[in-house]
């Protein structure tokens, strides 16, 4: 429909909307009642994905099935939602922050030649205008932004919006489209799957344990997985850990890596560089430890420890586990 707000869906490659989509499909709702539409690109959707959509909040799926949108190329995607946008006229597109997303939602802006506001955490309406709110200088500040035309692109920052309340049962209405897609510029050779760890996704957790150079190497991350299985956390690390090759790229907390929003962030041996703190100063409660009194991180942290890591974490462990013994 014209004017609506689309909801670029991220999914798990597997068919099934991932759930930080509650949280774009729930914010797109409460500024366009009635108006939302999901957006998705793959090459299979499962109904059931589909129908969760629905419960969402999303009155519409626009649904582009085809095999040549695997794996995830931008010069495809681009080229189809640009057709599709320029035929159905949204008044806004929004996305999560996540990898895939923030490159797709900008060649996306550069092809519409509209503008893009970029891991926002929050929204107004007011005189038929839409104003956004995006940290600047490493989230030093806050700043509002607004568009000089539609369609209005945004990236919403995962764990700052309120998700959406399912409403179990709804279905949405479901267009399958059809287009000429574009050949990918170059060919796909191979496929490497990463180790899964078993743990949250680091994007979407509530929970999130880091750790940086006081681990002094990467076998000792072991302590933080422990602590994170008794707390159902993800793990996450600094660039420092990550540049020593004891973690992989996709674990970075930061400027440079993922930019984070959990419910409860601890940082384990992390300084608190700049462009460390600007990956998860939006965490709701931080904690730190670090046996260095004087560490950056203490400065925005709500709760700190001055010890041994390898001492404190697992004291943390079992005390969490007394806890959730405890409490269920």
């Amino acid at each position: 429909m014209p004017n609506a707000f689309w909801c670029i869906v991220e999914d798990d490659r597997n068919g099934s909307p991932k759930k930080v989509m509650a949280e774009v499909i729930g914010e797109a709702s409460r500024l366009a009642p009635g108006r939302v539409e999901a957006v998705w690109l793959t090459d299979k959707a499962s109904e059931a994905g589909l129908k969760q959509l629905g419960e969402w909040g999303a009155a519409k799926v626009l649904l582009l099935e085809h095999a040549a949108l695997a794996p995830y190329r931008s010069e495809v995607w681009v080229a189809a939602a640009a057709d599709l946008a320029a035929r159905e006229a949204p008044k806004a597109i929004f996305a999560p922050v996540t990898s895939r997303q923030r490159e797709f939602v900008a060649r996306l802006a550069a092809r519409l030649g509209v503008g893009l506001a970029a891991d926002c955490v929050g929204f107004a309406q007011a005189d038929g205008q839409l104003m956004a709110t995006r940290p600047v200088y490493a989230g030093k500040l806050l700043a509002k932004v607004r568009w000089k035309r539609m369609p209005w692109l945004a990236t919403l920052r995962p764990n700052v919006f309120k998700a959406a309340e399912e409403s179990t049962g709804a279905a949405p209405k479901v267009e399958r489209l059809s287009a000429g897609l574009p050949a990918a510029a170059g060919a796909f050779v191979e496929r490497r799957e990463e180790t899964q760890t078993g743990l949250p996704e680091l994007t979407e957790a509530e929970i999130v344990v880091s750790g940086g150079r006081g681990l002094k190497g990467p076998e000792n991350f072991a302590l933080l997985e422990d602590l994170a299985k008794v707390l159902g956390a993800a793990v996450g690390a600094s660039r420092a850990a990550v540049d020593a090759g004891w973690r992989p790229h996709r674990f970075q907390v930061g400027q440079t890596g993922r930019t984070i929003s959990p419910k409860l962030y601890i940082g384990c041996g992390i300084s608190g560089a700049i462009q460390h703190l600007a990956g998860m100063r939006t965490s709701k409660v931080i904690c730190a430890v670090n046996k260095d009194p004087e560490a950056p991180i203490f400065k925005i942290a709500d709760f700190g420890l001055v010890g041994d890591l390898f001492e404190v974490v697992p004291l943390l462990k079992e005390e969490f586990k007394k806890l959730k013994e405890k409490s269920g």
